[in-house]
């Protein structure tokens, strides 16, 4: 079984999606998830990506994730160039996988 977590601030969740608008609430809904037996499969905003080694709440979720060993499968969603640079190299570091 698997979930459909959709994090972004602004936008609505597509069907079949969990919306999360922050990454603490995301971190909540992901170990509820995992606890149950889930899982997890993240469609990631991260328009506010222009930071060269933050790079805004995404990116904030996905170092969270590696500190406790979850291996979502992670979707990218409207996001800026740099933005997904940053994120990119983030998720291949960290060897999960990216469905695009």
């Amino acid at each position: 079984m698997f979930v459909k977590i959709w994090l972004d601030d602004i936008r609505d969740a597509p069907n079949n999606y969990f919306h999360v608008r922050s990454v603490n609430n995301a971190k909540l809904v992901i170990n509820q998830f995992i606890e149950r037996g889930y899982e997890i499969e993240l469609d990631l905003d991260h328009d506010l990506g222009d930071y060269a080694n933050d790079g805004g709440d995404a990116i904030c979720l996905v170092r969270w994730l590696a500190e406790n060993e979850i291996y979502p499968t992670i979707k990218l969603h409207t996001m800026n160039p740099v933005g997904r640079e940053n994120m990119e190299r983030i998720i291949r570091k960290n060897g999960w996988r990216l469905v695009r």
